[in-house]
């Protein structure tokens, strides 16, 4: 376990609760923080210190990891009066698994670093499955030296830890992530609703592509959820809105036009605006099944 024994936890949701369990799994005394005491009792059960601030979560541990919702939550938890960058311990480990903005992470690093704390941005992939099977991809930004020092917890969360440069590296690839899967959930949806237009059986078309050249992680994940209306989130359509915007964001300032991306992000705003924020990023079908019934035959379906 190195240097770090004691860990504050901030942000324990659907993955923040898998990865404390793992955590503890690995022998880490876990401090927790939570708005909301009666979501996390099941961990405090099970052995995790429940605290009522930030500042006395943070106070004298090794390290702090945070993985919030939105980027004015990761804000708030670092910069606020009282909160992380006031109240952690001289020469902690601050590290952010949320997917925030690289800017953000940035600014974290160098206020951070300034009062002598060790600072990454460590976002995640892999889902809420990969966050309990404890076999999350790790993609970490900041100074090599802190990276390596917190292998040890890395791989009490994950399989796939890969260091990607300084500070905002590692926000910058996830966010090349969340392209890939607008592009291939998009495609996946797509394919489903012209398959179901076309009179074929949905769970023959799944089993017949699944193993050729159009395999992919999210096809076997969402495919069979599709099929059975499942839209249940283990990601929230409205946290990967806010991940598409900070691309496009990031994407303008390189002067690159994303096309596939703007196209799949007005796609998810406009089920959100139809309510459907809080189901998981399969629900992009509804999409394609909204324009149906706006839309009689004949009529360019999606417009």
């Amino acid at each position: 376990m190195g240097n770090i024994q004691s860990i504050g936890f901030i942000g324990v949701g659907i993955m923040g609760k898998s990865m404390v369990r793992n955590l503890r799994k690995a022998g880490y005394e876990l401090h927790i923080y939570a708005r909301t005491r009666a979501k996390v009792e099941d961990v405090i059960t099970e052995g995790a210190v429940f605290h009522e601030s930030i500042a006395d979560c943070v106070r004298d541990r090794d390290a702090v990891i945070t993985i919030v919702g939105f980027p004015q939550d990761v804000e708030e938890v670092y910069f606020d009066a009282g909160n992380i960058l006031d109240s952690a311990k001289n020469g902690a480990y601050l590290i952010d698994m949320t997917t925030t903005s690289p800017q953000i992470a940035e600014k974290i690093y160098r206020e951070g670093s300034q009062k002598g704390y060790h600072v990454l941005d460590a976002p995640v992939t892999g889902g809420d499955v990969g966050a309990k099977n404890g076999t999350l991809s790790i993609l970490a930004g900041g100074d090599q030296e802190d990276f390596v020092q917190c292998m040890p917890v890395f791989e009490a969360m994950g399989t796939n830890i890969n260091y990607q440069g300084k500070a905002g590296c590692g926000q910058h690839c996830k966010l090349a992530n969340q392209i890939m899967i607008a592009g291939t959930l998009s495609g996946v949806c797509e394919a489903l609703a012209y398959a179901k237009a076309k009179g074929l059986d949905l769970d023959t078309v799944l089993k017949s592509v699944s193993t050729g050249a159009a395999g992919s992680k999210q096809l076997d994940s969402f495919g069979p959820k599709i099929l059975a209306g499942d839209y249940a989130p283990g990601f929230f359509m409205k946290h990967f809105i806010k991940d598409m915007k900070l691309a496009l964001i990031e994407a303008n300032q390189s002067d690159l036009s994303l096309d596939v991306l703007s196209q799949a992000l007005a796609n998810y705003e406009e089920l959100q605006a139809e309510g459907y924020g809080d189901l998981g990023t399969q629900a992009l079908m509804k999409y394609y099944t909204l324009s149906d019934a706006k839309c009689p035959d004949g009529c360019e379906s999606g417009e």
